[in-house]
């Protein structure tokens, strides 16, 4: 089964980005080509049993199993040591990312109280995408009265272009709702 969102770009948003970017060949068209999902938290070593259902709560939201993270350097101010474990990222492709980022845009944005829309400005400089969200029950996936901990999710959108109008406008034709100048 090939994902709603893959077969949107496929036929729609690839023939309408190259037109409107003026690209000759379709290979130069922007596209996106991973979605990773970043979770950081400081209380891991201090409490296993929040990074356990972290890590499950991740894989429910994403499909797929999450890695944990560890701590590279030691660092005496914030109580890490090198080596301990402080939170956890998967790595979406192919299906999975198409599917992540339908129900991200459809269901999840439009849980988020006070919503007026992402911000523009998440962009790197080199074509990919950056948000933060802050509570991890705007996924329908996630059974309100079955958390422990809230905590924060870090969203990066990979493309292969390096202008950032061009993933922009990749975004936007995937229905990304950017926060307008009134919105701000």
């Amino acid at each position: 089964m090939v994902p709603r969102l893959k077969q949107k770009y496929e036929k729609d948003i690839r023939p309408g980005l190259q037109k409107q970017l003026g690209f000759k060949s379709v290979m130069r068209v922007p596209k996106l080509e991973k979605i990773v999902i970043n979770v950081g938290m400081g209380e891991a070593h201090t409490n296993p049993k929040a990074m356990e259902a972290c890590l499950v709560e991740i894989g429910q939201i994403t499909g797929q199993k999450p890695v944990k993270t560890f701590a590279k350097k030691s660092i005496a101010g914030f109580k890490v040591r090198e080596g301990m474990v402080l939170g956890c990222k998967v790595t979406l492709r192919g299906n999975y990312m198409y599917e992540f980022l339908d129900r991200f845009i459809n269901v999840a944005l439009p849980r988020v109280r006070d919503f007026r829309g992402v911000n523009p400005k998440g962009f790197d400089g080199r074509g990919n995408y950056n948000l933060s969200v802050k509570e991890q029950i705007i996924f329908p996936e996630i059974q309100f009265d079955k958390i422990n901990t809230i905590y924060g999710i870090n969203i990066t959108f990979v493309t292969n272009t390096e202008v950032d109008k061009e993933a922009y406008e990749l975004f936007q034709a995937f229905g990304m709702p950017y926060r307008t100048a009134a919105g701000k």
